[in-house]
């Protein structure tokens, strides 16, 4: 699997100030990578105690079996990851919380793109790094994959998220997720956080919720956050006309499945 460099990860500190109550089950926060994979876990992370967390690795398909004790019953680990949904998987994580987040496919291209084309991905994408490589093909590259390197975005999608739709899944969509943290005051962002709290079995939720939340969606917190990348070049801020349809193309109703048409 391809190394990510990430900064040092501080928010045990920040955890420990607030008092915690132990989880009774297992709670697992399943992703499709880019997706805003580290804003969910350091929000959920300000309300389990440190020793609840399994920090050992993000949990994948490919290194599953070294951790499985993340799903121990014993232990009620909060843990995260990017898991393909398969016969191991659904029999391992039977017993435990699931939450599932995904984001717009179409803006999915985009953030892929950008974390390909950054220093904190470490991986041969030489020729996406130093300019050989136009913005049009390589938007189409994430679309479709690169050979032997990065798979296409419709197994990603099927495997990570449309396939789980079908279990005992708490479905998280990115851009409600990013929008109600940026204005906990409003209604819709309470009923938002307390829905995902309960999926996680966070019981009682505490009163400072919105204090916990504000310090976990500290976006300088995240080293995967767009401001915190080196060495991107500018991307559009949405993706054109064509590449909508090849992604269309490449994945028929996927946007519709996930609820974004």
């Amino acid at each position: 699997m391809p190394i990510v460099h990430l900064p040092p990860d501080t928010l045990n500190l920040e955890t420990a100030r607030f008092a915690q109550n132990s989880l009774r089950q297992p709670v697992f926060l399943n992703s499709v990578q880019k997706s805003g994979s580290h804003l969910l876990r350091n929000i959920v992370r300000m309300f389990v105690p440190v020793e609840q967390q399994y920090q050992k690795q993000f949990v994948q398909w490919g290194n599953m079996p070294e951790h499985l004790e993340a799903w121990d019953p014993a232990k009620n680990y909060l843990s995260w990851g990017h898991l393909f949904f398969s016969d191991a998987s659904a029999v391992e994580l039977g017993h435990v919380r699931k939450i599932l987040l995904y984001r717009d496919p179409y803006d999915w291209v985009l953030a892929r793109a950008r974390f390909f084309m950054s220093e904190n991905f470490e991986a041969n994408a030489g020729l996406i790094r130093d300019g050989s490589l136009s913005i049009d093909d390589l938007l189409s590259l994430m679309i479709f994959g690169i050979h032997g390197k990065a798979p296409p975005m419709k197994d990603i999608f099927e495997f990570n998220a449309v396939a789980w739709l079908g279990s005992d899944v708490h479905v998280i969509r990115f851009e409600e997720l990013r929008d109600h943290s940026g204005n906990l005051e409003g209604e819709s962002a309470e009923a938002f956080f307390i829905g995902l709290f309960h999926a996680c079995g966070i019981d009682p939720i505490p009163s400072d919720w919105r204090d916990r939340v504000r310090i976990g969606s500290d976006r300088k917190l995240s080293g995967t956050a767009r401001e915190n990348l080196t060495g991107v070049i500018d991307l559009p801020t949405e993706l054109s006309p064509k590449h909508k349809r090849l992604v269309d193309y490449a994945t028929p109703g996927l946007r519709e499945i996930l609820g974004y048409a």
